[in-house]
């Protein structure tokens, strides 16, 4: 009998391990182009965690009630403990609402798979969502542990919601004296030969002048988060190596005018 009981719920757990890999191999998150194949298997592994979670309760439960004893048992504790009931009932509220905003993750969306997100600050990936708890690995290696309920209660930045692609900033600061034309010939030749850049954006924009410094913003894209870090480390170094070499002049100094009046008193 109890044989019988625990091999039903197994075989539908395996059932759903075997569909599980073949979902992985069908839609591969390794793409560039990998929106689809993360929603898929956002959905599925959730609903999966979900399936396993109630198949394994129910066979407890059969389990259990299978003996008569503990039947008799649990019969009489439920007719003289329905104040208990509502006690445990108000202290699994927390936890019921945590596993329904699993379920409502899988349905809705908000994130996905290896989407990019931040955080409090912090910047990763999607690794695991789990059934209550959703797994970021951090640029750094560590991994945040976050509750499902934090991505339906708080706002957070995912930077792969519609599209893989994103756009990078760098920042340069010079001198008014640095012509933009050979910089923006000089971006242009970095990207060309860069696996890095998408071949959409590239452009060099004046953004700020202030009494000292001239702001440069350079816009990138990159077909993901990760090449488009990279893409702009790679941007900004070259930039700055060209300023050094062609322009050394042009980079930003402090200047110190004296007054003509004063200089000719002192020189008296």
């Amino acid at each position: 009998m109890i044989g019988g009981i625990v091999s039903v719920p197994w075989m539908i757990i395996v059932f759903l391990k075997i569909i599980k890999q073949h979902i992985v191999a069908k839609y591969d998150v390794s793409v560039s182009d990998n929106l689809r194949a993360r929603k898929v298997q956002t959905q599925y592994i959730v609903l999966e965690n979900t399936l396993i979670f109630i198949v394994v309760m129910v066979a407890i439960g059969i389990a259990l009630m299978s003996f008569n004893s503990i039947r008799n048992i649990g019969i009489s504790v439920l007719t003289s403990a329905g104040i208990a009931g509502i006690i445990i009932g108000f202290a699994a509220q927390k936890a019921l609402g945590t596993i329904l905003a699993g379920i409502q993750i899988a349905i809705t969306q908000p994130i996905r798979f290896d989407d990019v997100v931040i955080i409090d600050g912090e910047w990763g990936r999607i690794e695991e969502i789990k059934l209550t708890y959703v797994v970021v690995n951090i640029w750094d290696k560590r991994r945040l542990v976050v509750p499902s309920t934090y991505f339906l209660e708080n706002v957070f930045q995912n930077w792969t919601r519609t599209q893989s692609g994103i756009l990078g900033t760098v920042f340069i600061y010079t001198d008014y004296t640095v012509p933009l034309s050979p910089l923006r010939e000089e971006l242009k030749r970095l990207l060309t030969g860069s696996p890095l850049w998408d071949n959409d954006v590239g452009i060099i924009q004046v953004t700020e002048a202030s009494e000292q410094t001239m702001e440069l913003r350079v816009l990138v894209s990159a077909r993901n988060s990760g090449e488009a870090f990279d893409l702009r480390a790679m941007v900004r170094e070259g930039l700055i190596d060209f300023l050094q070499k062609e322009y050394p002049d042009a980079l930003p100094k402090i200047r110190i005018v004296k007054n003509k009046i004063e200089e000719e008193k002192r020189n008296d």
